[in-house]
């Protein structure tokens, strides 16, 4: 006996799959994390991110254009320094090269996207972690918040409409919210790197800021064997006011994704990070994935697990692809 039920009468062609798709890309959700160096001339490419670069001023506004052009969201910047110290005093220093790009880029372009900025000490300090270290190397996590107030008051008044904390201290979304309204910055939003992890999948943005970390992050970042805890930290932001939470790295971690996009009031975002964009890069480069399709099902499958925004290094080019070839979840 024949089946009654066809569940291919759905899938027979392109256009009928495009009217069905549960899960469609819009440029709009979709934010371009650049790197911005000082002392440069020119772009200097990132070996291990093809196609990417740290930017120049110039040459970031120029890719701040493209992406606005292209529907793009927002840009979130990285601040890459000449000088570092224990500190990371370049990270508050009103010409130190983030906020100098902040200033920048937020002038010409501010009405038109969301110019963004990270907020951590990490490409600032010369050991490479997110805060101020304690005499035995450990990490000061208190001290570290009274750097990040300082940061944020600095980045706000660069022109940043939205703050991503990135360091995964304990109570940072609570003491930058305090010194932020303090300082009367009550209209800048504050997006959560609620549940990052201490991942294997970072190793080419440690190229990308040109990063001096001795030793790891374990100690702050999550472990990645825990489900659970990436929701209750998701929950602390909420509790302490973040305005957007975000679950980082974003394809090995889609189950803890749809554990917070289940539970959250507010935007939901995921990073898509540089090893998760250098692994496909790099098969591609070797003929063994399609690239293109890629790119698309992956930041589908990101959307699909419960992601409002996604950062990723692929955003102008997916979005120009939505613009050009008129798709969602690829056919």
């Amino acid at each position: 006996m024949s089946p009654t039920l066809r569940p291919r009468r759905l899938r027979q062609s392109a256009p009928m799959r495009r009217l069905v798709a549960e899960t469609r890309i819009h440029p709009a959700q979709l934010v371009l994390p650049m790197f911005v160096a000082e002392g440069l001339s020119e772009p200097r490419p990132i070996s291990s991110m093809p196609g990417q670069v740290q930017h120049t001023l110039d040459s970031a506004a120029r890719e701040v254009e493209r992406a606005i052009a292209a529907g793009v969201g927002g840009i979130m910047l990285f601040g890459v320094p000449q000088q570092k110290d224990a500190v990371g005093s370049g990270a508050t220093d009103p010409d130190g090269i983030l906020n100098r790009a902040t200033a920048f880029l937020a002038e010409r372009f501010g009405d038109a996207t969301v110019v963004q900025t990270d907020l951590c000490l990490d490409e600032f300090t010369d050991h490479g972690h997110c805060g101020v270290l304690h005499g035995d190397g450990s990490v000061d996590n208190d001290a570290t918040l009274e750097r990040y107030a300082d940061m944020a008051i600095a980045q706000a008044e660069a022109g940043s409409q939205l703050l991503g904390l990135s360091g995964m201290m304990d109570g940072q979304v609570d003491h930058v919210r305090a010194a932020l309204d303090a300082a009367g910055h009550q209209g800048t939003a504050i997006l959560g790197y609620s549940a990052k992890y201490a991942s294997a999948l970072y190793g080419p943005f440690r190229e990308a800021v040109d990063s001096s970390l001795t030793g790891d992050r374990k100690t702050y970042q999550q472990d990645p064997a825990n489900r659970r805890e990436g929701l209750r930290e998701a929950l602390l932001d909420l509790a302490e006011g973040a305005d957007i939470v975000m679950v980082k790295p974003a394809s090995l971690y889609l189950d803890v994704l749809a554990d917070v996009a289940a539970a959250s009031d507010v935007p939901v975002w995921a990073y898509q990070v540089s090893g998760e964009y250098a692994m496909v890069e790099a098969a591609a480069e070797r003929g063994w994935i399609d690239r293109d399709r890629l790119v698309t099902e992956s930041i589908t499958s990101i959307i699909r697990a419960g992601a409002d925004t996604v950062l990723t290094y692929w955003a102008v080019e997916q979005a120009e692809w939505l613009q050009t070839r008129g798709i969602g979840a690829r056919s």
